[in-house]
């Protein structure tokens, strides 16, 4: 299907004679045509980044769509604005399918367009512009049967990670199956991952097409009560989370899950969703993805899941495992994120408040650096005395003696948990 959008785009740059870009409603590069010529100045930034990055930047999106463009049903004028980056005008043709727009085709213009006539109310297109709208109408098409086959595949994997009994866990399995089978002509036995990226904003209410990436199966929101994790309260407890179905080469290679992690992990739906303190005007959350551990069984991608769910919470907890983190890199927090929430340890719990954060920090690097002092004052830049001063701070906070195995194995363990 991709070689068709590719078709269609040449034809639209044919039709027209300028360089043309199909990019889906995300911003996400479809295709896009051959640029003729030696005018370095054509090939402006914007979009270079888009061939080059495979997407348009959030602020470019932003700039774009203030235009009118997602409204649009007739073709427009962006005009250029080199402090933006954007050298030329451009002519956008809204990619649309039953009254809904599924991406976009951005026309170069450099000046020989400008006296050709769009359309729009009473006065009638150039026909090459007729033509080349007809063209956008066959690629909304396209992006429309293939957001519906998504979404059907989105729906049997949703179906298959929620699935609570070992029967109902099956069925769901052999319906995603067959539905990989009749889609994407899957073979049984192929290595698969799940990835999850945390969190997700799930305010669109319509899907958007996948991004062509290699391996890329399927994907769906899930809310958090539906995620598979432990019950947990507190800040993340109420964020949406994305499951990705990634098909690999071979099962020790998990390239093909970080090339999708790290793509979706620049979507603008990414880590958009507000922290969940009930504070008001909270900032924006970071992003994370976690990798699970690939199967040949689809009835195992539960467990794949609940890995890749693990590892996504354990990467936006700790920075030396962020962004993307594989189940078999967390060490002792795959035990963590499997324990359900708690309240703090008694002992722990004056050292969790604001007022102690610069002691918590510090016992947690001299735990991190198992005890070692000097490697712990280098670490946070401080002289080895005020790392004494401020342990011993803590140890008549917390009553607990850091020369006690016991003592640092409880306190560590409280720091990390504190953290998911």
């Amino acid at each position: 299907m991709r070689s068709d959008y590719q078709q269609l785009v040449d034809e639209i740059s044919a039709a027209l004679g300028a360089p043309a870009t199909l990019e889906d409603r995300d911003f996400q590069l479809i295709a896009f045509g051959a640029h003729e010529g030696e005018d370095d100045e054509v090939m402006d930034p914007v979009r270079t980044r888009s061939i080059l990055q495979r997407r348009s930047s959030a602020a470019v999106r932003a700039w774009f769509e203030a235009f009118g463009i997602a409204r649009a049903t007739s073709p427009l004028r962006i005009p250029p604005d080199p402090a933006a980056g954007v050298f030329k005008g451009r002519i956008c043709l809204p990619v649309r399918h039953r009254g809904v727009v599924h991406g976009y085709v951005w026309l170069l213009d450099d000046g020989h367009l400008t006296d050709l006539e769009l359309g729009g109310g009473d006065t009638p297109p150039d026909p090459r512009m007729a033509q080349a709208m007809e063209s956008a109408a066959r690629i909304g098409a396209l992006l429309a049967e293939e957001s519906r086959a998504g979404s059907e595949l989105a729906e049997v994997l949703r179906e298959l990670l929620t699935s609570r009994t070992d029967g109902k866990a099956a069925a769901a399995a052999g319906a995603l199956r067959d539905a990989l089978r009749d889609t994407l002509r899957f073979s049984p036995g192929t290595p698969l991952t799940l990835v999850a990226v945390l969190p997700w904003d799930t305010t669109a209410t319509d899907a958007a097409p996948l991004p062509a990436l290699p391996g890329l199966l399927a994907a769906c929101p899930l809310p958090a009560a539906d995620a598979g994790a432990p019950d947990r309260s507190g800040p993340g407890a109420a964020e949406p989370v994305l499951a990705a179905l990634v098909r690999l080469r071979q099962a020790g290679s998990l390239a093909p899950a970080h090339t999708a992690a790290d793509h979706l992990l620049r979507s603008p739906r990414a880590g958009s969703a507000p922290a969940a303190t009930g504070r008001t005007g909270a900032r924006p959350t970071r992003g994370a993805a976690g990798i699970g551990v690939p199967t040949r069984e689809l009835t195992e991608l539960p467990d794949s899941w609940r890995q890749a769910l693990a590892a996504a919470r354990a990467a936006r907890a700790e920075p030396r495992l962020s962004p993307v983190a594989e189940w078999t890199d967390l060490g002792a927090h795959r035990l963590l994120t499997a324990l359900p929430a708690a309240a703090p340890d008694s002992a722990v719990g004056p050292l969790l408040t604001p007022a102690h954060a610069e002691l918590a920090r510090t016992v947690e690097a001299f735990l991190d650096c198992a005890g070692q002092a000097g490697r712990t004052a280098q670490q946070l830049g401080i002289h080895r005395q005020t790392l004494y001063y401020r342990l011993g701070r803590v140890e008549k906070l917390t009553g607990l003696d850091l020369d006690e195995g016991a003592d640092r194995l409880l306190l560590h363990m409280a720091l990390k948990a504190a953290r998911l």
